[in-house]
């Protein structure tokens, strides 16, 4: 079996190289998966240039998201069985409840992740996926798909019928976001940049599309889109909290997901009062909240936005390409 390995967190594309190794047999409580697809996220970038901001380990199996066959289970495992279509958990120890220190380890970064053929892991971390997804499909449900839910839905008040929601970009959270906000019964207004990726996201359903290149003031358009009262929810994946206060309706929700560059603008924690938001930080999910995903996910039919697969031993084209072609929709790794 083959495996690409990074040298260490910091090293760049220069890093990754591809070794042989025996194909693994499982231990106790341990499966082994055929990988037969894999996904890059922004994460990966991270880890890539040593900017992640968990720790990676030398010499790593780097990528968090994969999707395979059940082809060996080691004693004392029931609940996943050979022959299973399934996905490995971000983060494997995180069952249920609230995230906590305990959680840390994850997959691609201080334990190995899913850029190989075969991989080993904790039963407890998988999930089924739904059967009418392909693998490569699948695959790109581990981090963003399961954030996106968790952004959603992972609150006491979560989305209901009729609230507004306002999703920032055409990347993978928001693209997954935006197909669970309209299956919710939400209303959905897009943010983005150009008139070509305004009207894909109209395509995919989106209620409204602000382009921020022609409209900078995209919180004021918010407010006038909802005849002044703001949106009950919005998912900030560029870290622009200080707008998305000025854009939020009054005791909404907005999830921190993310942020792009090293600095952003501070936030008047004046206008965080007066607003009465709740701002919350989301890092993933649990194995419960991926489960619950994946049972919403095939109950409405509902599959991702794949912007273009490359076959395993263009793993490092799939990197390039995904840090300088702006896809539009995940990019996937064939290791068929």
């Amino acid at each position: 079996m083959r495996s690409y390995h990074l040298s260490h967190s910091g090293a760049g594309l220069s890093g990754l190289t591809v070794r042989e190794h025996d194909t693994p047999s499982p231990g106790p409580g341990q499966a082994v998966v055929a990988v037969r697809a894999t996904s890059l996220s922004f994460r990966e970038l991270m880890v890539l240039d040593g900017t992640y901001v968990l720790p990676v380990a030398p010499d790593v199996v780097p990528v968090s998201d994969g999707a395979g066959d059940v082809v060996a289970v080691g004693p004392g495992v029931d609940a996943i069985r050979v022959g299973d279509r399934v996905a490995a958990t971000l983060f494997p120890s995180w069952q249920d409840g609230p995230f906590a220190a305990e959680h840390l380890a994850q997959r691609g970064g201080s334990l190995d992740g899913m850029l190989t053929e075969f991989a080993v892991v904790d039963a407890d971390s998988l999930v089924t996926v739904p059967p009418h997804l392909s693998y490569a499909e699948a695959a790109t449900l581990p981090c963003v798909a399961v954030t996106a839910w968790n952004a959603l839905t992972g609150d006491a008040a979560g989305v209901r019928p009729g609230d507004t929601v306002v999703l920032q970009g055409s990347g993978g959270v928001s693209l997954f976001a935006l197909r669970f906000a309209k299956a919710l019964g939400a209303r959905v207004i897009a943010t983005t940049s150009g008139p070509a990726k305004a009207a894909r996201l109209r395509d995919l359903g989106a209620d409204h599309v602000v382009d921020y290149s022609a409209t900078p003031d995209w919180a004021g358009e918010v407010r006038t889109l909802t005849e002044g009262r703001g949106a009950d929810r919005i998912l900030d994946v560029a870290g622009l909290l200080h707008e998305s206060v000025r854009a939020i309706a009054l005791a909404g929700t907005i999830a921190c997901v993310g942020f792009v560059g090293k600095a952003a603008a501070p936030l008047d924690p004046h206008a965080l009062f007066t607003s009465g938001a709740t701002v919350r930080a989301v890092a993933v999910g649990s194995r419960a909240q991926f489960i619950a995903m994946n049972a919403f996910i095939e109950t409405h039919g509902l599959r991702p936005v794949i912007d273009r697969a490359f076959p395993f031993d263009e793993a490092v084209d799939a990197y390039r390409h995904y840090a300088t072609g702006d896809p539009f929709g995940k990019v996937v790794i064939d290791h068929a």
